[in-house]
């Protein structure tokens, strides 16, 4: 059964079928919740508005897009406005060169998959909120330019520039983190 198929079933009286969107989509919703308000309580909040804000709109949605787009942009929106900041512009809370907590080898090529993660996350949670869910959503959740653009409500050629920027800022944060590593600040 297609995502559609599920929606008319909502539509026409069988509101447990919305249980598949909210199993499917929830890890996605709280990552873009947390990336935006920057805790996780706030984010939990925020996703379960959201997934009200779309049961209750559920009529609007058009197959134009992928349900998940539609979705996460309701998140997007509610997350924002529930945060009230302005995430293209945020400045990291903590300072990065006392704020290293990483593995202990460095940056080897052979870093286990977990650690990679870590690593990762890490580095994102460094970055302002907007540039990380940017980095999120195009690497972490293979969604593209144009879904982005929709997700986020930039333009697309504004989301290939914020990209490319983000992409910039998380290759010098991991090389300074783990230059700040090997000098012994881990």
């Amino acid at each position: 059964m297609n995502e559609n198929q599920r929606v008319q079933q909502v539509l026409s009286g069988n509101t447990s079928a919305f249980a598949y969107f909210v199993e499917s989509y929830q890890d996605m919703a709280i990552t873009i919740a947390y990336r935006i308000c920057g805790n996780m309580q706030d984010a939990e909040d925020v996703v379960q508005e959201s997934y009200v804000k779309a049961y209750r709109n559920l009529h609007t949605f058009r197959s134009e897009s992928k349900f998940s787009t539609w979705l996460y942009r309701i998140v997007y929106n509610t997350a924002v406005t529930f945060s009230k900041t302005r995430i293209w512009t945020g400045m990291m809370e903590t300072e990065i060169e006392y704020a290293v907590d990483l593995s202990d080898r460095g940056a080897d090529a052979g870093l286990a998959e977990r650690e990679r993660r870590e690593v990762v996350k890490d580095v994102l949670e460094r970055m302002p909120k907007g540039d990380a869910l940017l980095l999120t959503l195009y690497y972490l959740e293979d969604h593209t330019v144009k879904e982005i653009a929709s997700i986020t409500g930039l333009n697309e050629p504004n989301v290939k520039v914020k990209l490319f920027r983000a992409r910039k800022m998380f290759k010098e944060l991991l090389t300074e983190c783990f230059s700040m590593e090997d000098a012994g600040y881990s």
